[in-house]
C-alpha cells in the first residue's frame, strides 16, 4: 500500500441504473476553496447529518441518564474525534518528516481524515448502545422467530441475525445518508477507509471468530470499488486489509471510552475519585501539592494529563509500526496493546473498574433488561408485516397500519425480504434511546387513556 492511494479523496456515488461510479466536488456546490480540503467537506457532511445530530439521546454507557454531565454517544463521538485529530496531527508531522507523506498533502490532513472515521464510528449504534444490538441479534435468533428467515440466504441471515454498529455505521455514510441509495453521503474513499474498522462480511470466517465486522451484503460493491481506489489488498473472497489511519480512529476511540467512562462514574457517584486517581497515577504526575478547588476538576485534570499522554504514545507506536501497516503484515492486536506498559496497563485497568463497578451497577442493569422486550416489541409488529407483504403482497389491516409507521423510507413491495428487513434494522438502529422507549409503550397500548 501507498499514501498516494491510501490519501485518495475520489467519491462515488451510485447511477439510476445502479452503476457504481467515480465523481467529484464540484466548487460550484459545495464553494470549494483553497481554506476547506475535500476532508473537511467530509467532515461537514457528517456533522450535519440526522444521524449525527441523533447520537446526542443514544446511550454511551448510562442509558436514560438525569445527570447533566454524563457522556451520551454525541458527546463521546466529539471527543473521540478531537483525540483522532491529535493523533493524526502527530502522526502526519513524522509523516511528512519522514519523507513518506506526499507533497500535495498536509499533516492535517491526515488529522482530518482520522476526525471524520471518528465522528462517524458510532452512527451506527442503535438505542440502547451494545445493550440494543444484542436485543436486536437475539430477537431475529430466537426459535419461534426463524420461520421470518426461511426466505433468505445464509449471507442475507447473517446479516439480519448479527446487527453490527460498527457495519451500520458504513451503511449509513455509503448508502442513507444525504443521496440515499446513491452513494449516501460520497465521503472520499480515504475517510471511508478509515472507517472499516473490521473491513469483511458477516460471513466471513473472521466474522464468526471476532463476532464484528464492517460490510452488509447491501454495502459490499460500494465497498469493492472504495478498496481498489485506496489500493487496500483483499486477503481473501471479501475480506481486505485495514487501512493504516482505522487504527488511529481505534485508538482513539479506545481512550475515551476508557478514561471518559470513569469520568461519568464520578460525577454520578457510582466511583469515589480516589480511585480513578489511584488507577491513572502509574501514566501520569500529579504533584501533591496540587489541589483542585473540586473533585470534577481533580478529574479532569488526570484525565487530560491521561489523555495527552496516551496521545504521544499510540502516534509513536504507529510509526515504530508503519512499514507492517502499510504492509498489511500488522499482527498486532491493536495500536494501543503495543503502546509503553504503564500506558498499556492503565488503560487496560481502567477499562476493568468500569466493568465491575459501573456496568454492573444495579441502576444500569436493570434499563438494559428492559431495552429486550422494549426491542423486540417492535421487531415483532414490524417484521412479520414486512414478511407479509414482500412474500405474498397481501397485509392485514393491522400489518399495514404497522408499516405506515416507516414512512421516511417505505417498504415497497417490490423490495426482496432481505431489503425489507434491512429497511427495518435501518428504522429500528436509528431510533434514540427515547424514542424507542416510547413506542413501545404506545404500540403496546400500556399508555393509553
Amino acid at each position: 500500500m501507498q499514501w498516494s492511494q491510501l490519501l485518495s479523496s475520489q467519491r462515488f456515488k451510485i447511477s439510476q441504473s445502479g452503476e457504481i461510479v467515480p465523481t467529484t466536488t464540484p466548487s460550484t456546490i459545495e464553494g470549494l476553496d483553497a481554506l476547506r480540503t475535500d476532508f473537511h467537506i467530509d467532515h461537514d457532511r457528517v456533522v450535519f447529518s440526522g444521524s449525527f445530530r441523533r447520537l446526542g439521546r443514544k446511550t454511551q454507557v448510562h442509558p436514560f441518564a438525569k445527570h447533566d454531565m454524563t457522556h451520551n454517544r454525541l458527546t463521546h463521538s466529539v471527543e473521540v474525534a478531537s483525540v483522532g485529530r491529535s493523533i493524526g496531527n502527530r502522526v502526519g508531522l513524522m509523516l511528512q518528516s519522514l519523507g513518506y507523506l506526499p507533497e500535495q498533502y498536509t499533516p492535517s490532513d491526515i488529522g482530518s481524515i482520522v476526525q471524520v472515521a471518528c465522528l462517524a464510528h458510532d452512527m451506527g449504534n442503535p438505542p440502547f448502545g451494545h445493550t440494543g444490538e444484542d436485543a436486536l441479534r437475539d430477537w431475529f435468533r430466537q426459535p419461534q422467530n426463524q420461520v421470518y428467515l426461511q426466505y433468505l440466504n445464509q449471507d442475507e441471515k447473517n446479516d439480519i441475525q448479527t446487527y453490527e454498529g460498527n457495519a451500520h455505521s458504513l451503511r449509513i455514510v455509503a448508502t442513507l445518508e444525504m443521496y440515499q441509495e446513491r452513494g449516501g453521503m460520497r465521503l472520499t474513499a480515504a475517510s471511508i477507509g478509515s472507517l472499516l474498522k473490521y473491513p469483511w462480511t458477516s460471513s466471513h470466517l473472521v466474522a464468526r471468530e471476532r463476532g464484528k465486522f464492517n460490510i452488509y451484503r447491501t454495502e459490499l460493491p460500494f465497498i469493492r470499488n472504495v478498496a481498489e481506489a485506496l489500493g487496500l489488498p483483499e486477503i481473501s473472497e471479501n475480506c481486505w486489509v485495514r487501512h493504516p489511519l482505522s487504527y488511529l480512529m481505534e485508538a482513539a476511540d479506545d481512550i475515551c471510552y476508557a478514561l471518559l467512562d470513569l469520568e461519568d462514574a464520578v460525577e454520578i457517584g457510582m466511583l469515589d475519585a480516589l480511585e480513578v486517581e489511584r488507577v491513572l497515577s502509574p501514566m501520569v504526575a500529579v504533584s501533591d501539592t496540587w489541589v483542585a478547588p473540586s473533585t470534577r476538576q481533580r478529574c479532569a485534570m488526570l484525565r487530560g494529563l491521561a489523555i495527552g499522554r496516551a496521545i504521544e504514545n499510540v502516534a509513536t507506536t504507529f510509526m515504530s509500526h508503519h512499514a507492517e501497516l502499510l504492509s498489511g503484515e500488522f499482527k498486532g492486536k491493536d495500536l494501543i496493546d503495543l503502546t509503553e506498559k504503564n500506558v498499556r496497563e492503565t488503560l487496560h485497568n481502567a477499562k476493568e473498574l468500569a466493568a465491575h463497578q459501573v456496568f454492573l451497577h444495579k441502576s444500569k442493569v436493570i434499563t438494559e433488561i428492559a431495552s429486550f422486550p422494549c426491542i423486540a416489541s417492535i421487531l415483532s409488529l414490524l417484521v412479520p408485516a414486512a414478511c407479509a407483504y414482500t412474500t405474498t403482497g397481501n397485509c392485514n389491516h393491522y400489518q399495514k397500519l404497522a408499516l405506515s409507521l416507516m414512512s421516511d423510507n417505505p417498504i415497497h413491495q417490490n423490495d426482496s425480504t432481505y431489503t425489507a428487513y434491512m429497511k427495518i434494522l435501518d428504522f429500528v438502529g436509528g431510533m434514540t434511546d427515547n424514542a424507542a422507549a416510547k413506542m413501545a409503550r404506545e404500540v403496546s397500548g400500556i399508555s393509553m387513556e
